[in-house]
């Protein structure tokens, strides 16, 4: 008996041909799993789709989208227990990224069908569900600049053009962090919080190698006094994300914590999972192990040996070893 699944697919995520990529994945699905579609529309969006699914009593879930629909998809799922399966047909795919998740159609469904369940953490920043980071600031405008066509057209070239455009309007505000156990008071042109992020989520870099199942957040603040030092800490934060090393920088500071509230002044824009959300103040919470996804299957590294051609090779059984090796 096939198990069943609810797919929620937004046919005009990307840039290839929705059609096509639906048919694909249900050539791939169909055999093994009961799907029940339900296509987002203007009107009807993803965390609608997927809370109805919920109340119908479904025993999992496909989202196929975009970073939005993904990410609206998992924030209904926090707390359910009920297993995710991503499917990535966006720009950015910085959740399938993020979570370790293929970001191709053939791979992802796969790991759907032959992989695993994993449980990681998830958050609320000002009551709405955030499964990636949210942006203050400069990360904030960069998104904002990156429109649909340009998006569209240019695919994740059009964030990297949206952030040098951004550099020209380099700006510095007033920010307020506050956590459990401090209050830290600075001039900052960039503060990123992060539940998980991808490693082209640069300014989420400080730390470096962010956990996604620790039960913690991870705030980097970006905090450079001109353009120039603007461009220099973006591209340590690169060498920090590829290298998984530490930020080093006199401008860039990192911590973590469960809970981390920011105010700034004057009130900054806010991106939560790739959508502005409004501005500042932000106050968000950890909520450990709030998702289950399905990842692919991770293969126990396996010692190897090899010994065939070695001079003068011999090998006999013992009882107190393996080999006994004589050269």
């Amino acid at each position: 008996m096939n198990r069943s699944a609810c797919l929620i697919f937004n046919p005009v995520a990307g840039q290839s041909d929705p059609d096509r990529d639906l048919a694909q994945i249900r050539a791939l699905l169909d055999p093994e799993i009961d799907l029940d579609i339900y296509l987002t529309t203007p009107d009807i969006d993803a965390t609608r789709l997927a809370k109805e699914a919920i109340e119908r009593g479904a025993s999992s879930i496909i989202a196929s989208g975009g970073d939005g629909t993904l990410s609206a998809t998992a924030g209904a799922l926090v707390g359910t227990n009920i297993p995710l399966g991503i499917i990535s047909r966006g720009t950015a795919n910085a959740f399938a990224s993020a979570m370790g998740i293929p970001d191709t159609i053939d791979a992802a469904c796969e790991t759907i069908l032959g992989g695993t369940t994993r449980v990681v953490d998830a958050a609320y920043c000002n009551g709405k569900p955030m499964v990636l980071l949210a942006g203050i600031g400069f990360e904030a405008e960069m998104v904002e600049r990156a429109d649909r066509e340009t998006k569209n057209r240019l695919g994740i070239l059009a964030y990297i053009l949206a952030g040098f455009q951004q550099l020209r309007d380099f700006d510095r505000f007033e920010v307020e962090i506050e956590t459990e156990d401090k209050i830290i008071k600075l001039a900052a042109a960039a503060v990123t919080v992060a539940n998980a992020a991808p490693p082209t989520s640069v300014l989420a870099q400080g730390p470096a190698g962010l956990i996604v199942d620790d039960g913690l957040l991870d705030l980097t603040v970006v905090a450079p006094v001109n353009r120039a030092g603007a461009i220099a800490a973006s591209y340590h934060l690169l060498q920090t994300a590829l290298s998984g090393n530490a930020a080093e920088r006199e401008d860039i500071g990192y911590l973590r914590a469960r809970r981390i509230q920011v105010r700034t002044d004057p009130p900054q824009k806010v991106v939560l999972d790739g959508e502005i959300i409004g501005t500042t103040p932000v106050d968000i919470e950890c909520v450990p192990g709030g998702l289950t996804l399905l990842v692919p299957q991770v293969e126990e590294a396996q010692q190897k040996e090899k010994l065939e051609g070695l001079p003068n090779l011999t090998i006999e059984p013992k009882q107190n070893s393996i080999l006994s090796e004589e050269v």
